[in-house]
């Protein structure tokens, strides 16, 4: 019987394919940025761990980890969709978080991506992103960076008042039956929105499909919470004119996953009353608290989570690299 090859062990110094890396070698790291999300953010981040555990222990996640003296202490990893690039994850532990170090693991999974012939685009969006300096960031020329806020907001405080709605609309429970109508929705919601620079799935329905699917089956945005989900209609066509989606990224914390109405039904108060729906439903199964992400440039939006009780907890930047391949 042939002998079963094993990798090479790391390094002890530098930037290593992650496929070099055991599971075993990872978790140290892990473990502590499970910690970080369940401190700062109020959010379970070991699913999302657990997936990385087990492509990692598969050689199977395309990405880096950066050793020192042995040790894993930061990694990063990358996605590669059709002609685009996702920068899934990267994090470097508390002790040794630097810029130099992020921007390495930055460019180890940037590297590659523009490399690969098929890749016209590369998005970043990462949450436990804190030392990069945006300067020092590689391929300027193609390089965007939008300014985003992390808000949360206490249902055990929140009033949630009921607001008027100025359309006659009716409002159902979330149904996997509406997909196909809210990709529709958010293609024509986000048409020249600033959010369809940062994620170009926005842009049509065929992309706004594969978003909705991935929020529902995978646990990047918590675990999709039904009850807490809602669809607006209008009252005459029965029409799909606004959603207003959930999950649970703890046991007593929610999170709006997407929030959107269609052009005719902005500003008359559908989009308040589908997020005041789905914050209550939240509260009604013990969540303490709800967070959402929203581009600080969307004033509008930002004005509203305000007006109901969020607070912006975290900014962070949304990276898009474009125009590399033409």
């Amino acid at each position: 019987m042939a002998a079963r090859l094993h990798p090479a062990p790391p390094p002890a110094h530098g930037i290593v394919d992650l496929r070099r890396v055991s599971a075993r070698e990872l978790e140290p790291l892990l473990s502590e940025e499970i910690e970080v999300w369940r401190e700062e953010l109020e959010w379970d981040f070991e699913k999302s761990a657990d997936l990385v555990r087990r492509f990692v222990e598969l050689r199977a996640l395309n990405g880096s980890a950066l050793v020192e003296n042995g040790a894993v202490i930061g990694y990063g990893y990358y996605v590669l969709e059709e002609n685009k690039g996702l920068v899934g994850d990267l994090y470097v532990r508390r002790s040794h978080r630097t810029a130099e170090h992020e921007h390495r693991l930055l460019e180890a999974a940037l590297d590659p991506m523009m490399a690969s012939p098929q890749v016209a685009r590369v998005e970043c969006q990462l949450l436990m992103l804190r030392s990069v300096i945006y300067s020092r960031l590689p391929q300027q020329p193609y390089l965007s960076s939008f300014e985003r806020n992390f808000m949360r907001i206490d249902l055990r405080r929140a009033a949630l008042r009921e607001g008027r709605v100025r359309r006659p609309v009716y409002i159902e429970k979330w149904s996997d039956q509406y997909q196909d109508s809210a990709a529709m929705l958010i293609a024509g919601a986000y048409a020249g929105h600033i959010d369809g620079r940062i994620n170009d799935q926005y842009r049509s329905a065929f992309g706004a499909r594969r978003f909705l699917y991935n929020i529902v089956q995978y646990p990047g945005c918590g675990t999709f919470y039904r009850p807490a989900s809602y669809a607006a209609f209008e009252a005459e066509s029965g029409r799909l004119c606004g959603i207003s989606l959930a999950s649970l990224v703890a046991p007593e914390c929610g999170h709006v996953t997407q929030i959107c109405v269609s052009p005719a039904a902005k500003g008359t108060g559908v989009g308040h009353e589908l997020l005041r729906q789905s914050l209550n439903s939240l509260r009604d199964a013990h969540c303490r608290s709800a967070s959402l992400t929203v581009t600080a440039a969307n004033r509008e939006a930002v004005a509203l989570y305000e007006h109901v009780g969020f607070e912006t907890v975290r900014r962070f930047s949304a990276f898009v690299w474009d125009g590399f391949r033409r």
